[in-house]
C-alpha cells in the first residue's frame, strides 16, 4: 500500500473517531467542523498541488475534491455529476469531480459509485499501484467499484 493510501485510511479511521466523539458532545457542530478541517489539512500536507478553495472542497489536479464530514455517512446509490465529467464517490463519501484529461494520483477508499458522464465513448482507466490497468469504463455509464485498489486515474 502506498504511503498516500494509508495515510488516507489512517485520517479517515481518525476522522470516523473523531466524529463519533463529537457526535454524543453539546459542542457537536464545532467539533465536527474541526474534524472537517483536520481531514482536509491532513490531505493538503501530502498533496501540494491542491488548494483549499471552500469549507468542503479542494482543488486537485484534473478536477475537484469535496471532502466528507468526517462520521457521515455516504449512501448515494447513483451520482450526479456534469456533463463532460468523470464523479466518484469512495467510501468515505469524498466526491472526486474530474474534468481535465491526465494521469492523476487518486486516494479514494471503500465501496463507492462513479458516474462516468464524458462523451460518448470517452474511456476513463483505472489503475493499480504498479501502474497496470485495473479496469476501464466507457462513458456514458455508471456504476460501483471498490476504490482501496485504485492508486491512479486517466479520465479520458
Amino acid at each position: 500500500m502506498s504511503p498516500s493510501k494509508a495515510l488516507a485510511l489512517a485520517a479517515a479511521a481518525a476522522a470516523l473517531v473523531v466524529g463519533q466523539v463529537a457526535v454524543g458532545s453539546a459542542s457537536a457542530a464545532p467539533a465536527s467542523a474541526t474534524a472537517l478541517q483536520q481531514k482536509i489539512d491532513t490531505y493538503l500536507a501530502t498533496h501540494p498541488d491542491a488548494q483549499q478553495v471552500n469549507a468542503h472542497k479542494l482543488s486537485i489536479p484534473g478536477g475537484t475534491l469535496t471532502v466528507s464530514a468526517p462520521g457521515s455517512n455516504p449512501s448515494a446509490a447513483t451520482l450526479a455529476c456534469g456533463s463532460g465529467h468523470l464523479c466518484i464517490q469512495d467510501g468515505v463519501g469524498d466526491l472526486y469531480d474530474y474534468y481535465y484529461c491526465g494521469l492523476y494520483s487518486f486516494d479514494g477508499i471503500g465501496d463507492g459509485v462513479f458516474n462516468n458522464n464524458q462523451t460518448t465513448g470517452t474511456v476513463a482507466i483505472f489503475y493499480n499501484s504498479d501502474g497496470s490497468v485495473r479496469w476501464t469504463n466507457t462513458a456514458k455509464d455508471s456504476g460501483t467499484a471498490s476504490w482501496t485498489p485504485v492508486f491512479y486515474i486517466s479520465p479520458c
